[in-house]
């Protein structure tokens, strides 16, 4: 059954076509001039648009002449007047110009969105995978194995 149209699924929608195009402006457009970005990669937080561009930047340009697959699973939202939530899995899946996956991993996605001047924006993104706590290496596998044990 498809999601209810809302703004955060809108957004998603939007979110998947600009990676999938490797559009650093059009991804980069969804977000607040003000959000602030917990990444899974590197960095505390990104304070800004401008501070998350060149990470944008750099994973579009590392995935050479591979795609980026997107996709939203298990989205849970909440809407009001100017404020959403949601939450959801993502599935990041590289891919050859052929079609042929080559790789992918599972993050946990949280987004919070303002109607801001009558456009909804991403003032706050949360990704995370958990931790193998012995190695204290992402698992990045774990959402496939989770209902196994």
């Amino acid at each position: 059954m498809p999601l209810e149209s809302t703004p955060v699924t809108t957004l998603f929608e939007n979110y998947t076509s600009a990676v999938l195009a490797k559009d650093v402006e059009r991804f980069l457009s969804l977000y607040a001039d003000d959000t602030l970005v917990f990444d899974a990669w590197g960095m505390w937080e990104f304070a800004g648009v401008d501070a998350w561009r060149p990470m944008v930047t750099m994973w579009f340009e590392s995935l050479g002449d591979k795609l980026c697959e997107a996709r939203f699973t298990e989205v849970v939202t909440s809407v009001r007047d100017d404020l959403a939530t949601a939450h959801a899995a993502v599935r990041y899946a590289e891919v050859t110009a052929e079609g042929e996956q080559v790789d992918s991993m599972m993050n946990r996605m949280t987004v919070v969105l303002e109607k801001r001047d009558g456009e909804w924006k991403i003032t706050h993104e949360h990704t995370s995978m958990p931790l193998d706590m012995e190695t204290m290496k992402g698992l990045f596998d774990a959402y496939d194995k989770r209902d196994a044990d």
